[in-house]
């Protein structure tokens, strides 16, 4: 499903995932909508140049506005309409020191050649037709810089959904790519009761460093839209 990010959920993806910088050359939201979180970024960290892409047309012309509503001047963002995951890859070659991310949910996409497009062929299996969440995650390591942290909004099922899945966590986690896992409350979003998780993913650990598990799902102040 395609869920708007709450402005509680947008906060805790921009502080986690600008956490150790003061100022980046860039950032990125692959999967944008109309750009909140990446002008939410803005509060937590100086950032050069923004880089966003959006699947709808409609979604991408209100992001490029509201970057500029919001104070970002035009030539400091780079907001394409376009499928993230398709080949070619919209971003080849370009690297990000902070990426926040909300993908849509379990989205279908089409695997067939994923095994040639090296943002997914490391992982030795594709992510199912039916449930590109995993999709997105691969192409955002691939576009993290050597110094580079990521914040990902995902389902809750992404930690536990087994075959080519299991393989793609394992495979992410013998890389040691992953600083935190935290499991957040239902009903975070608006039209939706889902749980949902948010895992943090870092290139510069350390050989050892432990991953921090959280469980947060009763850490939440109720309250209306």
């Amino acid at each position: 499903g395609e869920f708007y990010t709450p402005e509680c959920m947008q906060k805790l993806v921009c502080q986690l995932a600008s956490y150790g910088f003061n100022k980046v050359d860039a950032a990125c939201d692959p999967t944008c909508g109309s750009a909140s979180m990446l002008i939410k970024l803005k509060d937590y960290v100086e950032v050069e140049h923004y880089f966003g892409t959006e699947l709808n047309s409609t979604t991408e012309k209100l992001a490029r506005m509201n970057m500029i509503l919001h104070g970002i001047d035009f030539d400091k963002f780079d907001v394409r309409q376009g499928n993230t995951l398709k080949t070619p890859d919209l971003a080849e070659g370009e690297q990000y020191q902070v990426v926040v991310a909300n993908p849509p949910y379990s989205a279908h996409w089409e695997p067939s050649e994923a095994m040639e497009d090296p943002r997914f062929a490391f992982y030795g299996k594709p992510a199912p037709r039916t449930k590109a969440d995993f999709a997105f995650v691969q192409h955002i390591i691939y576009h993290l810089a050597e110094n580079g942290r990521a914040a990902i909004l995902l389902p809750h099922g992404v930690l536990f959904r087994s075959s080519a899945e299991s393989l793609i966590r394992k495979t992410i986690l013998e890389n040691n790519l992953i600083d935190a896992i935290i499991g957040l409350p239902a009903n975070c979003f608006y039209g939706t009761s889902i749980p949902v998780c948010c895992i943090v993913l870092s290139k510069s650990r350390k050989e050892g460093d432990p991953i921090c598990f959280i469980d947060a799902s009763k850490y939440f102040t109720p309250g209306k839209n």
